[in-house]
């Protein structure tokens, strides 16, 4: 992100933070950190969204391999490894470098969902997952994690509807595929993760409108860093 030089007087000085959001299919994350990005924006707070797997170009490409199945037949540890790499050039690409020069980094998903999916949902060792962590942040840790929350029917039904138009693009997520009971697997994952990392986490129920569920995010972020109570 660039400012010109009459812009950057109107920039809050803040110290640059990065906040992950975390949950299920069809909880509606992507929009979540989209609004949370508008409104950090409207606090003349530098910031850039990004996800995962994702953020840069040699990310995107892993993104396309594992969510179309291509990865599926190689099993769970095979996958969590191929996250673990397109998150390694993600963090090295785009995040430290952003942090680095006070810009705020909102991320759609990142290490805890590798955790969740393929570690605990997916069964994949422990010490895997810890080792693969540790070589792919790299030392960037989020400051604050959003879980947003539901129960899985309820998302399960959002993501059934929003299949139906993927899949007339032929965009439908493998994960997506899963049964209900996967889901209510991957939902327990997550609020156990949330539960064993309660100074970064906040979880939120994500069955609010829209407009509810922002205001509840930014609330939790403005009470996370109350330097945006200024």
């Amino acid at each position: 992100m660039t400012k010109s030089s009459s812009d950057k007087s109107t920039i809050k000085k803040t110290p640059a933070r990065f906040i992950t959001f975390e949950g299920g299919e069809g909880v509606g994350k992507s929009t979540q950190a989209k609004r949370l990005l508008d409104r950090l924006k409207n606090k003349a707070i530098m910031a850039i969204r990004t996800r995962e797997p994702g953020g840069t170009p040699n990310a995107e490409n892993i993104r396309s391999f594992i969510l179309t199945g291509k990865s599926e037949p190689w099993g769970v540890g095979a996958e969590a490894i191929l996250f673990a790499s397109a998150r390694l050039d993600h963090v090295n690409e785009l995040i430290a470098p952003n942090l680095k020069k006070g810009t705020w980094v909102i991320c759609d998903r990142f290490h805890d969902s590798t955790r969740a999916y393929q570690g605990i949902t997916g069964g994949v060792n422990e010490d895997l997952i810890s080792t693969l962590e540790d070589l792919a942040l790299n030392g960037y840790k989020p400051d604050l994690t959003i879980l947003l929350d539901m129960e899985p029917k309820k998302a399960f039904e959002r993501v059934s509807l929003r299949e139906e138009d993927a899949s007339l693009a032929g965009e439908t997520d493998r994960f997506e595929k899963e049964n209900l009971d996967w889901h209510n697997r991957l939902r327990k994952a997550f609020l156990q993760i949330a539960k064993n990392n309660q100074e970064r986490f906040v979880t939120i129920s994500a069955d609010k409108s829209e407009d509810e569920l922002a205001d509840a995010v930014w609330q939790a972020v403005c009470k996370k860093f109350p330097e945006l109570n200024g």
